[in-house]
């Protein structure tokens, strides 16, 4: 029984760290650096494709390392603690939810892809490597970072049901997280579907 008690308290611990460590706004820090608040600028978002438009490549690029960082090394510390596996697959839940929820901007974020990718690059990084061949295969061909973020998104699932070898637990957290970024880009689908959303420029 004690047993029990510490672990769940172990649990919650990481998942809190996890989400505070995800609610560092990487974009906003980086944007009031160079004297912008990003969520007045571009799309709104605070996020590395709004950066690299609005800000310009290298802070675009930066943020998006950062982000994907706020996903990657909680799940990686997990993985590579002496805590039970399982925890690893919630952990970067709340990660992502740190992120897309921020609790340092009033419980709102960005859309979690680049989060989202630090997570499974540390919890399933063959199923990463499937979606980023299907985000770069739409981005060669239509130049929409949306439409291949939501791709990539929908992808995951399959990819690590298939290659992530996690389990049900895996599984489940992928679809959440997955339909959580396809959530967040309702404004991109329908700009999609209209024909007035922005294409990616190099």
């Amino acid at each position: 029984m004690t047993g029990d008690v510490e672990t769940i308290a172990a649990l919650l611990i990481v998942i809190v760290a996890a989400y505070l460590i995800g609610s560092i706004p990487t974009g906003v820090l980086l944007g009031k650096a160079y004297g912008i608040d990003v969520r007045k600028e571009g799309s709104g978002n605070i996020g590395a494709t709004n950066l690299y438009r609005t800000v310009g490549r290298k802070v675009g690029i930066i943020t998006l390392v950062g982000d994907c960082l706020k996903g990657f090394l909680p799940v990686l510390l997990v993985k590579f603690s002496a805590l039970p596996p399982e925890f690893a697959a919630w952990v970067g839940l709340a990660a992502f939810c740190g992120h897309v929820f921020s609790v340092f901007l009033k419980f709102r974020g960005g859309k979690g892809v680049a989060t989202a990718l630090g997570v499974f690059l540390a919890l399933a990084p063959m199923a990463v490597a499937i979606a980023l061949a299907v985000f770069a295969v739409l981005m060669y061909f239509w130049r929409y970072v949306s439409l291949g973020s939501i791709a990539a998104a929908a992808v995951m699932p399959l990819a690590v049901f298939f290659l992530g070898g996690g389990g049900r637990t895996d599984t489940v957290i992928t679809l959440a997280i997955a339909a959580i970024v396809i959530i967040r880009h309702h404004e991109n689908i329908k700009r999609l579907l209209s024909g007035t959303e922005n294409k990616f420029k190099a």
